[in-house]
């Protein structure tokens, strides 16, 4: 049985770490690089840093960001968002990052994952698909953090995806995304079957039960988490943004922002998947 890789995901814009409900209403929750030390320190797996407004600018500008969270955090770290040339994907690497993802850009030009793979190795490309589910039963693919519809099949280009070099697959349910109502099985199932890379469940996870079914039941090699992680984190670390004038801190101290989710930390979601017979990494959790 292969280790299922827990990681969790920081949507970041400007210098902020946000979230929002099916990737809009984005509220500030503090400062990244204290979030990304907490679930290392926690034993998450692996990071992914997206930048949550990159496409709709036509840029990213995670690198600084990048360059100081990856001289804290000792385990593999994802970057994507406006990543649309050789060169945008050379910058993040040379800031930090182990592996890119790129979705809109990918979706305008595919023969850019072929060229990056040749360049920089299938291993550090990752093609990002944002799903939404059509009425007729089939999911689209999306660009530009769920704004754009492109009218192409989210598995067939799943497939295609891996025929181009990419090496991972990040599926994100738009419709689950941030609702707590947990992920979309039918569409993991299908995106597990429709490639053989390994596929990154994410969207939707409301406790660890819905964590440990997608793992169960969706042949998934790992799961991107944020929703309960940050609404745990943001209680238990001070973070250095706390008095940014950008987002609705007070709804979030609230408390209502986390009425949907059961926040846990890292060390409890991995206990869930082990009790369930699921085999991953302990070693450093604490």
């Amino acid at each position: 049985m292969s280790m299922v890789r827990v990681i969790a995901r920081l949507d970041i814009k400007g210098p902020s770490l946000v979230k929002g409900i099916r990737l809009e209403g984005l509220r500030v929750l503090g400062d990244p690089e204290t979030f990304a030390r907490h679930y290392y320190e926690a034993g998450a797996d692996e990071l992914i840093c997206q930048d949550a407004v990159a496409s709709l600018y036509g840029r990213n500008s995670l690198c600084e960001i990048i360059s100081r969270i990856s001289r804290e955090v000792f385990i593999p770290l994802t970057v994507g968002g406006g990543l649309r040339s050789l060169d945008d994907i050379r910058a993040v690497l040379s800031a930090g990052a182990d592996k890119v993802a790129i979705n809109t850009a990918a979706i305008h030009d595919p023969e850019l994952i072929r060229e990056a793979s040749r360049r920089f190795g299938s291993s550090t490309i990752v093609v990002a698909i944002e799903a939404g589910k059509q009425a007729n039963g089939s999911w689209l693919a999306f660009t530009d953090n769920g704004r754009e519809h492109t009218g192409v099949d989210a598995l067939q280009w799943a497939a295609r995806a891996e025929e181009l070099g990419a090496g991972e697959i990040l599926a994100t349910s738009i419709d689950r995304e941030g609702t707590g109502e947990g992920f979309d099985l039918e569409l993991c199932r299908k995106m597990t079957a429709a490639v053989r890379i390994p596929v990154i469940a994410h969207g939707g996870p409301g406790k660890t039960e819905h964590v440990v079914d997608v793992v169960k039941n969706c042949s998934v090699s790992a799961v991107a988490v944020s929703s309960i992680l940050h609404y745990e984190a943001i209680h238990s670390i001070q973070s250095r943004s706390a008095n940014t004038p950008e987002g609705n801190r007070e709804f979030l101290q609230s408390g209502r922002s986390v009425s949907h989710v059961r926040p846990c930390t890292i060390p409890q979601l991995k206990q869930a998947l082990l009790n369930a017979g699921t085999v991953c990494r302990m070693e450093d959790a604490a």
